[in-house]
């Protein structure tokens, strides 16, 4: 593939992939590993579709994506790509580590040891004292604090660690030119040029309800250990934790009164086993050391399976795309559920199953190795 004359970059073809419509991380993952680069993969890319039976999705021209690298050049951003050796070593053990990661500031402290602190926008002064105190001690200890440049509980943590002179980190849901709140860009601007801030999402990207999950598990992805302080039931703070805690890493709760709704869903996960914590002394005695000392990768309940993906290489035949499609739903559903489950079917199979439904627009992966039946094919 070329433009004009000149040959495109294996760098430019990775992105034209992970920017293609509807290839999410783990799509692009097995796209990878299926045919052996980016470029293999465009190329077979409208024909695995069309015999999906699916309209083709939509790729980006080569000026489009290589546009984004020089926008990203001129703001002082770096990309990174998931094979890339600055790319963030605990992120890159997630089941569905973003393709393409944009950051501003310095990519070499994204590989530092670090936790994140998390909880509600609405939080109240004294949660947002709390995480203050919780994330000056430990960027006093030496751990970069990770949140998600969100008014209340992250934006405290932020200022408190960017106060300590310690390392702070943001990872935000919409392009890196485009902060959110806006009245957090000052703030966004302070934390690049000490600390780091990184997105997922394409240069100019405007931050949208289904962007902030991702974002979460980037949170996540990039800690040893997650802090929630003042999470209400079904907020997004709980979907860090439940993220965190399938990816191996550890969970800490703040408790809060039982009267303040704000602090219900944060009292459930002690409930449920999360490190009750008062101090950074707390997290500090519970915190993994590296990547080495990681729980395995756990759902709410039981572990996850371990998948090798580079033996997903057969072609899905159609009886196991159908068995597939029986057993999903527009709930969510663990893919490691799905292997146990079917264990008289190949592994490599169910996954170049999962890679057929999902190019032809059946199902759709969610981060936390789940997949979904989209609705209209659920009958």
């Amino acid at each position: 593939m070329s433009r004009g004359t000149r040959p495109i970059s294996d760098l430019v073809a990775r992105l034209r992939l992970a920017r293609t419509d509807g290839v999410g991380p783990v799509t692009y993952r097995r796209l990878l590993t299926r045919f052996g680069s980016a470029a293999a993969a465009l190329d077979a890319l409208p024909g695995l579709i069309r015999a999906a039976g699916r309209t083709e999705k939509t790729i980006p021209p080569v000026a489009a994506v290589e546009d984004e690298i020089a926008a990203l050049t001129r703001l002082g951003a770096t990309l990174l790509m998931a094979h890339m050796p600055a790319y963030p070593p605990l992120l890159a053990m997630l089941a569905d580590p973003p393709p393409a990661l944009s950051v501003l500031g310095d990519v070499t402290l994204l590989a530092k040891r670090a936790v994140a602190i998390v909880g509600g926008r609405q939080a109240s002064l004294n949660g947002q004292h709390i995480a203050a105190n919780l994330s000056a001690s430990l960027a006093e200890a030496g751990l970069a604090i990770v949140s998600g440049l969100a008014r209340g509980v992250d934006a405290a943590a932020h200022e408190a660690a960017l106060k300590a002179r310690g390392i702070t980190i943001a990872a935000v849901a919409g392009g890196l030119d485009q902060t959110y709140p806006p009245q957090h860009i000052d703030l966004q601007r302070r934390i690049a040029e000490t600390g780091a801030v990184v997105s997922e999402a394409p240069f100019g990207t405007q931050p949208q309800a289904r962007h902030f999950p991702r974002r979460n598990r980037i949170i996540a992805g990039l800690s040893l250990g997650v802090v929630v302080v003042e999470a209400a039931r079904h907020s997004g703070s709980l979907v860090t934790a439940r993220l965190a805690l399938e990816s191996g890493r550890e969970v800490f709760a703040v408790p809060g009164s039982p009267l303040d709704p704000r602090c219900h869903g944060s009292n459930d996960l002690i409930r449920q086993g999360a490190q009750l914590t008062e101090t950074a002394a707390d997290v500090l005695a519970n915190l993994p050391q590296g990547p080495e000392q990681l729980r395995p990768p756990a759902s709410l309940a039981e572990p996850a399976q371990a998948f090798d993906y580079a033996s997903e290489t057969e072609e899905a035949p159609i009886e196991t795309r159908n068995a597939v499609l029986q057993m999903l739903s527009p709930a969510p559903t663990s893919v490691d559920d799905l292997l146990r489950h079917c264990q008289f079917t190949s592994h490599a199979a169910i996954m170049a199953a999962l890679l057929d439904l999902e190019l032809g627009g059946r199902i759709e992966s969610l981060p936390g190795n789940r997949v979904v039946l989209i609705p209209e094919f659920g009958g």
